[in-house]
């Protein structure tokens, strides 16, 4: 599955979108785009893929998403069923670090500001009493206009730069890592080919040709690149995957075993408790209860 770029479409007399979606969220498309987005889904239940995270949403889920982090959101089938009586309700806000001019961020009230920027490339869920004040936000930002909806932005950017009521996403994703162009592309071959094959036996030297690295020097650089050994990211998508299998509800333990990659049930236990801290068991009730 190949994260697409995304053109964010700004009015030309607007320097960000906010907008209000009443629609049942598809996620068809598992994108990136250089804005990052503040989504508050006020109702609707499905499943999101952000970074190398896949994981249930339901009403009242707020992100933060940073530069160039894949993601996508999928409500549950029985949404896009005729005359379904599910409904959803989506405020989206989009916003290019540099809206305000690139020499905003250099000043010296403005320093909390590229940190939180720098935080959301892994994405951060939005919890508590900041999750109220940024709903709130987001109701008025979507009805305001003129200079009110610059000074309600910074509001809520400020919000988001002061507070601790949050949990990351996707930590040490590869994506936000990336220092230039070159090294998100060749990361995203990497990513894209794993997630392609991840139910099937990854040979090394061949996802090291794929980066037109050794396989030493490729071993090296993923590390760097994203603190992580290349067979660890393997696990964690294979992981997520059996997650969001486990979530659908569909197949039997043993069936997602095999199918995301494991060859013994024992040995699919033992990296999905080391991933989730949790059985397959726990994790299914837990989003099934």
């Amino acid at each position: 599955m190949k994260a697409h770029f995304h053109k964010v479409s700004i009015e030309p007399a607007k320097s960000f979108n906010i907008r209000f979606d009443p629609k049942p969220l598809l996620g068809n498309l598992w994108h990136y785009h250089p804005e990052l987005e503040l989504h508050y889904i006020i109702k609707g239940e499905g499943t999101q893929y952000i970074g190398d995270s896949v994981s249930n949403f339901s009403d009242g889920q707020m992100v933060f998403l940073g530069q160039n982090l894949p993601h996508a959101w999928r409500c549950k089938e029985e949404y896009f069923e005729p005359d379904s009586p599910k409904q959803t309700a989506t405020y989206v806000l989009q916003f290019h670090p540099d809206c305000f001019g690139s020499e905003f961020l250099k000043l010296p009230e403005a320093q909390a500001i590229p940190a939180l920027f720098e935080k959301a490339k892994q994405g951060l869920i939005i919890s508590g009493e900041t999750k109220k004040k940024l709903a709130n936000l987001l109701m008025e930002l979507e009805q305001a206009t003129s200079m009110k909806r610059i000074i309600l932005l910074l509001e809520v950017i400020n919000t988001l730069s002061e507070t601790d009521d949050y949990k990351t996403i996707s930590p040490g994703y590869a994506y936000s890592h990336l220092s230039n162009l070159s090294e998100m592309h060749r990361l995203e071959k990497i990513y894209s080919f794993v997630l392609a094959n991840y139910g099937e036996e990854i040979n090394l030297s061949e996802i090291a040709a794929l980066a037109n690295l050794s396989t030493s020097a490729f071993c090296r650089y993923f590390k760097t690149m994203t603190n992580k050994t290349f067979f660890e990211f393997v696990i964690e998508i294979r992981i997520s995957n059996a997650c969001r299998a486990l979530i659908e509800n569909r197949r039997s333990t043993q069936m997602i075993c095999y199918e995301c990659g494991f060859n013994t049930l024992s040995n699919f236990y033992r990296h999905f408790n080391k991933v989730t801290g949790m059985t397959p068991y726990n994790y299914k009730k837990q989003y099934l209860s």
